[in-house]
Parts: structure tokens; C-alpha cells; sequence
């Protein structure tokens, strides 16, 4: 099934200088779309679902496992399920990322529901 693009709606902030979008999600996997702000933190955290990712544009120093790691425009990268990570915006940024299992907090009713929060 075709999903049309509207990059300019649908983006909640879920930590300051980090928003997102979910940009598709099936029964096994959510793709969602990050614009990232220079100076922005994620703290590190960990959950079960494997992450995959591509790097859009800009540059993020990620710490994965304890290993610190810079990707750029280009790069991309996998987390696997339970493993801490987190992440440090050196450029304005843009990436995809592929959850799999399905998010549940990530579907789209869910994101609108915290915006107003």
C-alpha cells in the first residue's frame, strides 16, 4: 500500500530539540522519520525492539553498548533489542529509523495523545 508523504505535519517533540514522525508502520515493523537539533541529548536507554537506521544529513555521536560512535549523512547503523544507547546532535539533523516489533507508544494515535501533554 502506497502512503503519500506530508513532511511538513505529524512531527511531536518527544525530548527538547527531537521530534518525530511515524512515517509508515505494518504488523512487524515502524519506520519513523527524526529531525534532530544541534546541541539536542537523547539519554540512554534501552528497550526490546530492534533499531535500524539510515542517516539523512547532519552528524550525531551515538553510544551504543558503551562504544561511542559518529555517524554522518549516509551511515547507517542496528541496535539490537535491550542494548543502551543514546545519542548527542552535533549538526542539525535528519535520519530514518525501522523499529521492529512495532512500537506501540510510536503509532501515530499514540504520538497525538502525548503532544498534548
Amino acid at each position: 500500500m502506497l502512503h503519500p508523504g506530508d513532511d511538513t505535519q505529524g512531527y511531536v517533540e518527544l525530548v527538547k530539540g527531537i521530534r518525530m514522525k511515524t512515517v509508515v508502520y505494518g504488523q512487524k515493523t515502524l519506520t519513523a522519520k527524526f529531525r534532530l537539533k544541534k546541541g539536542a541529548v537523547l539519554p540512554r536507554h534501552l528497550h526490546p525492539h530492534e533499531q535500524t537506521g539510515y542517516m539523512i544529513a547532519g552528524r550525531i555521536e551515538f553510544v551504543i553498548d558503551g562504544h561511542t560512535h559518529t555517524a554522518v549523512s549516509g551511515d547507517t547503523w542496528c541496535i539490537e533489542g535491550n542494548v543502551e544507547h543514546g545519542a548527542t546532535v552535533i549538526e542539525d539533523s535528519e535520519i530514518i529509523e525501522v523499529f521492529s516489533p512495532v512500537r506501540i507508544e510510536y503509532l501515530p494515535e499514540n504520538l497525538a495523545a502525548s503532544a498534548g501533554r
